[in-house]
């Protein structure tokens, strides 16, 4: 889609209707813009797959009037997706100081840090693209130096909020900026893009510094060591279970290489605070007394190959986790992850831990988002013409616009997006006015986007049911069968079990193929396609399974 004239265009390529890899488009005429390039994990339909980051044709389409990505703060789901984006096209990136220093971790594993301009921002900074006039104002969520952001156009004020809480008490004193907030919407905001993560919440989401309280009070409880997992990118956290493990006398260990990365970072930029000598590494830990050791640990998510999934599955190669060790998961799993949690949980109480979760944990854990009093309090502060939520699945949204409808926001000026979808600028009004591609794009191994719906149909078809293999062998000059066909079994059915089946597989390929001989047909499309059908009828007939048919013709 062109956009014609002068006119303000704002559209979502990630983030709407989904959470995560989070991904937004402001285009004032040539001048084009991105808030965050985040992505997000599979979930296990996806097999194989590592990482879901936005579809960016647009932006290569357009790529002359791109003229930088502005980064709220430092979740994976706003920053995972930057590497990609900048393999395809150079862009200033422009972010506070954390998370600028997350973002270089992620270039320098992708060999990008050089040849890339990061700017650092903050709460004061201003920035001009074209026609366009950026400043931030001071949110707080889950991790340090989150801004919320502010466009000037010549079509009115646009404002992003990032992912924020109203929390008036941070372990870290950064204080959301409710006057800079109140002063914004006394100018007057066009629309707002407000995210939507707790919009089904009622109340406020409480402090952070509560979970301090709490954490100190298990570590005294725990007799012997104490796991505990969370997002290695929630710093207030990390620091909390720092200052509990000094009051208990426990030494620390790190498990997992996203949390060794953002506790170097965190702890070279001054936004965490580890007395000296008291991180010890896992082997260290290892020959320690039982109750003067504390575990960090990443896999809060029940990712597979994260280090509380291989500790819960005694398939960690440093540590392993034993009976009476009390294991605190703090974080609440993320909509589609609770089966990978519930699994590590069961698992952990096999090795006769002590596991603190879910309800369990409900003081060990608080939400970065804010609950719908303090969505209401934005949409107060702000009051937009025009409202926009973002970041949450529909029902997230959807309950969003009732809040905002509760606060006096007309119910023509809000918009429920999907990805893809234009909010277009016209003579003092906003519309929705077409789409733009978007969608997803699927990263296995070193692979970007070439997995598509028949690769993954085929992935599924073959956990599903396994894939018979029949190999053929003919007369180079004849044509005929040389040998008894060969088949060869894998997921599908025990082969020594099903001898008779194998016969009668070997002898209905050998049948069609001396047939089809006979009728002087001889194009192997043709013979490899007509024993997929029969054999896939046969297969099917005798044990109710749709194995993949892989018939192999070999001339000698």
């Amino acid at each position: 889609m062109e956009l014609p004239g002068e006119r303000l265009l704002i559209a979502a390529l990630g983030g709407v209707n989904e959470i995560g890899k989070n991904m937004y488009v402001l285009q004032y005429g040539d001048d084009i813009v991105v808030i965050d390039c985040g992505s997000k994990f599979p979930d296990e339909n996806l097999l194989g797959i590592d990482l879901i980051i936005p579809d960016i044709s647009y932006l290569l389409s357009n790529k002359d009037k791109v003229r930088g990505v502005v980064v709220t703060h430092g979740h994976e789901d706003h920053i995972g997706g930057i590497p990609y984006l900048l393999k395809q096209l150079q862009l200033p990136v422009y972010a506070s100081r954390l998370t600028l220093g997350l973002i270089e971790i992620k270039l320098k594993e992708h060999g990008l840090l050089r040849e890339t301009v990061l700017q650092r921002i903050d709460s004061d900074s201003e920035i001009t693209f074209g026609p366009i006039q950026c400043s931030f104002f001071n949110t707080n969520h889950s991790i340090p130096d989150c801004l919320g952001v502010v466009f000037d156009t010549p079509a009115g004020v646009i404002v992003h909020t990032g992912d924020f809480k109203f929390d008036m008490t941070p372990v870290n004193n950064q204080y959301p900026d409710l006057h800079k907030m109140a002063d914004i919407g006394k100018r007057g905001v066009l629309v707002l893009l407000s995210e939507s993560t707790n919009a089904e919440r009622p109340g406020f989401t409480p402090s952070e510094r509560l979970v301090g309280e709490h954490l100190a009070d298990a570590f005294e409880k725990a007799d012997r060591r104490l796991f505990v997992s969370t997002f290695a990118s929630n710093v207030h956290r990390l620091q909390q279970v720092v200052d509990a493990a000094i009051q208990t006398g426990r030494s620390l260990a790190l498990l997992g290489r996203s949390m060794i990365n953002v506790v170097a970072v965190a702890q070279e930029l001054g936004y965490l605070h580890v007395p000296e000598g008291m991180l010890v590494n896992p082997e260290e830990a290892a020959k320690l007394p039982p109750n003067r050791v504390a575990v960090l640990c990443t896999g809060s998510q029940g990712e597979p190959m994260a280090a509380l999934s291989r500790l819960a599955s005694s398939n960690h190669k440093l540590m392993e986790i034993q009976a009476g060790d009390t294991v605190i998961i703090a974080a609440n799993p993320i909509p589609g992850n609770e089966r990978n949690v519930a699994r590590i949980v069961d698992n952990l109480y096999t090795l006769g831990a002590n596991v603190i979760y879910g309800s369990k944990s409900e003081m060990l854990h608080v939400s970065g988002h804010g609950s719908q009093e303090e969505l209401k309090l934005m949409l107060t502060l702000m009051k937009p013409k025009y409202f926009i939520p973002i970041h949450g699945e529909f029902r997230m949204l959807h309950q969003h616009r009732i809040l905002a409808e509760a606060v006096g926001v007309q119910s023509n000026r809000i918009f429920i997006l999907n990805n893809g979808d234009v909010v277009e600028s016209g003579e003092g009004y906003l519309r929705k006015s077409g789409r733009i591609p978007a969608g997803q794009i699927l990263v296995d191994g070193l692979g970007i986007g070439d997995i598509g719906n028949i690769v993954l149909r085929d992935r599924r078809q073959l956990s599903a049911d396994g894939i018979l293999i029949t190999v053929i062998k003919l007369s180079k000059t004849e044509g005929k069968l040389i040998s008894e066909p060969e088949t060869i079994s894998r997921g599908f059915v025990y082969v020594r079990d099903s001898e008779s089946l194998f016969e009668e597989v070997n002898q209905q390929v050998a049948t069609i193929v001396s047939k089809m001989h006979e009728d002087k047909i001889n194009q192997w499309s043709v013979i490899k396609q007509t024993i997929k059908d029969a054999l896939g009828k046969l297969l099917y007939a005798r044990t109710k399974r749709r194995p993949m048919i892989l018939p192999i013709i070999i001339e000698i």
